[in-house]
């Protein structure tokens, strides 16, 4: 598969592609007898793998370290499954503390409504009646 329709399939730049071969995020991409690189699926296995550990957040040194480990071979099993764990319990703790900031904005948020709905029921607009008038006017 050419570079184009990799980077149609994924919705990145061929750019981007070269990039990550060239600091070996993927493994080197064959090429064909004209020197143009031709992706294999597994080639785009491993784009796809890289695109998901990077929208979680994980960074390209870790990724480039587990690139290298895997192609030392199955010795590395291990040493690719304690990088793995190691970035899986920060995730974690990202995701723990952006929780936590939800939550936060959630109260405000709250708050911010809260104070509104009191404030809008004292105002007066020109022209129209208003909530507090009406209860007056009721009794």
């Amino acid at each position: 598969m050419m570079i184009a329709m990799v980077s149609e399939k994924f919705n990145i730049s061929p750019d981007t592609l070269r990039y990550y071969e060239r600091i070996g995020l993927i493994p080197r991409v064959s090429r064909n007898k004209s020197g143009i690189r031709d992706y294999s699926e597994e080639d785009c296995k491993w784009i796809e793998f890289i695109l998901c550990m990077r929208g979680a957040g994980l960074p390209i040194e870790m990724l480039i370290e587990y690139v290298g480990l895997f192609q030392q071979g199955d010795e590395t099993i291990e040493a690719r499954k304690d990088l793995l764990i190691e970035q899986r319990k920060q995730l974690l703790k990202r995701l723990e503390d952006m929780q936590e900031t939800l939550e936060r904005l959630d109260n405000k948020i709250a708050s911010y409504e809260e104070n509104v709905v009191k404030t809008e029921k004292t105002l007066k607009i020109p022209g129209r009646i208003n909530a507090r008038d009406l209860s007056s006017k009721e009794e």
